[in-house]
């Protein structure tokens, strides 16, 4: 079984990614920290049941969206992480 932390990480930044906005757009729009939202995307940070509720209104998506494993969202998140690196050295 995948930590339910990484697995909310992977989809909140694959939702995010789809959304067209970055961690500084995210930031700027909503007011959470671009650290704080880069520790939750590395699913290192335990995120209470309203911050999910917040984020799925925000992205008008369900809950549910940011807590099931889905193979298809690990491959698009790697293809997004190679897209910001790339993107940071440019």
């Amino acid at each position: 079984m995948q930590d339910i932390k990484k697995i909310i990480g992977m989809n909140l930044k694959y939702i995010r990614y789809q959304s067209g906005l970055s961690q500084e757009k995210f930031y700027e729009k909503y007011g959470l920290s671009c650290k704080y939202l880069s520790a939750i995307e590395r699913g290192e940070v335990n995120i209470g049941v309203e911050m999910l509720q917040a984020m799925s209104r925000l992205f008008k998506t369900s809950m549910s969206e940011f807590v099931t494993y889905d193979e298809k969202k690990i491959i698009s998140k790697r293809r997004i992480d190679q897209k910001e690196k790339n993107s940071v050295k440019s």
